[in-house]
């Protein structure tokens, strides 16, 4: 579940730092191969070993000139809608049990943010919110921005 695009990112900071290349190097094809991902321009910069390749990806995901590799877009779509199905759910428990009469209408939740689902990493929760999808709150809460 872990994004590839973290662990480039983590890799290029660790490079840059002057980590040993072969163990990096290593995690990296781990995580390519792991993820099935068949960017060609981040499979010949990871064969090359080419890390000045590997750190304009790295930016020029972090800035949004590229698009996330598709592994890490579909993961995100499907954390999204698992954030949306955990929210839906918590608001209509939290509806069910604020009381009324059994004809009332019922009331209103005021609940607008949740703690995401932890069968995500964190990574992916911030990701998000970078991308404006979900807005971060304090104590790990996230909730949908206005209109969504």
């Amino acid at each position: 579940m872990e994004l590839l695009s973290t662990v480039v990112v983590s890799a290029v900071v660790r490079l840059g730092e002057g980590a040993a290349p072969d163990g990096v190097w290593a995690e990296v094809d781990e995580a390519l191969a792991l993820t099935g991902d068949e960017d060609a321009e981040l499979g010949e910069a990871v064969a090359e070993r080419d890390a000045g390749k590997l750190r304009l990806l790295a930016e020029e995901w972090g800035s949004g000139k590229r698009h996330l590799p598709a592994c890490d877009r579909e993961v995100l779509k499907r954390a999204m809608k698992a954030f949306r199905k955990t929210l839906k759910v918590t608001i209509l428990a939290h509806e069910s049990s604020l009381g009324g009469g059994a004809l009332s209408g019922g009331r209103e939740s005021s609940i607008v943010g949740i703690q995401p689902p932890q069968r995500y990493p964190t990574a992916v929760w911030r990701e998000l919110a970078r991308q404006g999808r979900l807005k971060a709150n304090h104590g790990g809460t996230y909730e949908l921005p206005p209109g969504q």
